[in-house]
């Protein structure tokens, strides 16, 4: 039993270790990576993919400010058409975004056998500056280094340095990694460590691309993380699943069965009702409001009474006006008689 605590402690220290050495992430808690590779490898035998269908959408896009960082692969096995076809998936993508200092941030990251950050998160602020900065990227050829690639942008392009906005505003970091080979250096570590740091990471395959590595590097849960596309030439269509995923759809817009009005809610919506109306159980539908009217009956008995009251009342003061009319009359004839008293 010793000899197999004994056993697992080293494995561990292992893989702390080459974590730590292989790329130098001291600022990373290896508890946090651990988990990350641990849960990839779990959902690893899982169907994860998602094969994009030729059509694509037009949802009503909410947009949430995000620091995004694509990572794309330029490799010998990108031809220069292809390539062409990536970089205008990258100006669709801006289109789509609220791009501006206090909404989403977005920078390149260019790699192959070497890494080149094309631009980084304080570079651009706005779209044709940055559509303009795209269009210049080059192809750099040669291997495919993603491990590489995606430390870079992690100690790199996601930095406050860099443009990145501070832990304390709460701003979504996201990677979109694009790649049609296979990794020709280690992924898994680097990637649970870029996503223990709070990189939200998205994984496109394209053709031959290696759907084990694509895995092993995206977050979960894998099957929102994880794309696939049979040519560059259709890598455009994953504009309107990237614009559902990173700007969030209105449930709302995106159709209700609500009577009176529709209340998004994150992912999902609720339903209300005008003023003078209140909701049913079927929490659809509404109901006027039922304004019950109090009407206010006496006892008959009361009525005659106060009646009564009422006619003796006024019978007493006719009775009071005319005796001072009389008492009137009589002092002006004793007046007439003796003079004014």
């Amino acid at each position: 039993m010793k000899s197999l605590f004994g056993s697992l402690v080293y494995c561990l220290f292992l893989f702390v270790s080459d974590v730590y050495g292989t790329y130098r992430l001291n600022r990373f808690d290896p508890q946090q990576v651990t988990a990350q590779s641990y849960a990839q490898r779990r959902n690893i035998a899982r169907p994860p993919l998602r094969t994009l269908a030729p059509s694509a959408t037009d949802n009503s896009c909410r947009s949430r400010p995000l620091d995004l960082v694509f990572i794309i692969d330029s490799s010998r096995s990108v031809r220069p058409g292809e390539f062409e076809k990536v970089k205008i998936f990258l100006a669709d993508m801006v289109d789509t975004l609220d791009v501006g200092p206090e909404a989403t941030r977005v920078a390149v990251v260019n790699y192959a056998s070497t890494v080149k950050i094309e631009f980084l998160l304080k570079a651009h602020l706005n779209k044709p500056n940055m559509k303009q900065a795209i269009t210049r990227i080059e192809p750099l050829a040669a291997g495919t280094m993603t491990g590489l690639a995606i430390k870079s942008a992690m100690t790199e392009a996601f930095t406050e340095e860099s443009g990145a906005r501070p832990k304390s505003k709460n701003i979504a970091k996201v990677a979109i990694i694009v790649t049609d080979g296979r990794p020709q250096d280690q992924v898994e570590e680097v990637s649970a460590a870029a996503r223990g740091s709070g990189i939200e990471i998205y994984a496109v395959g394209v053709d031959r691309a290696d759907m084990t590595s694509l895995r092993l590097m995206a977050s979960n849960p894998l099957e929102d993380h994880v794309f696939y596309v049979e040519t560059y030439g259709v890598i455009e269509k994953l504009t309107s699943k990237f614009r559902e995923t990173l700007c969030g759809v209105d449930p709302c817009a995106m159709g209700h069965d609500c009577e009176h009005i529709c209340v998004s809610s994150n992912a999902s919506h609720h339903c209300k009702c005008r003023k003078g109306y209140i909701l049913n159980l079927d929490q659809k539908t509404c109901t006027l409001k039922q304004i019950k009217a109090v009407v206010v009956v006496e006892d008959p008995c009361k009525c005659e009474a106060r009646l009564a009251f009422q006619m003796q009342t006024q019978a007493a003061l006719q009775e009071i006006t005319a005796r001072l009319a009389d008492m009137t009359g009589r002092v002006e004839q004793i007046e007439n008689i003796l003079g004014p008293i």
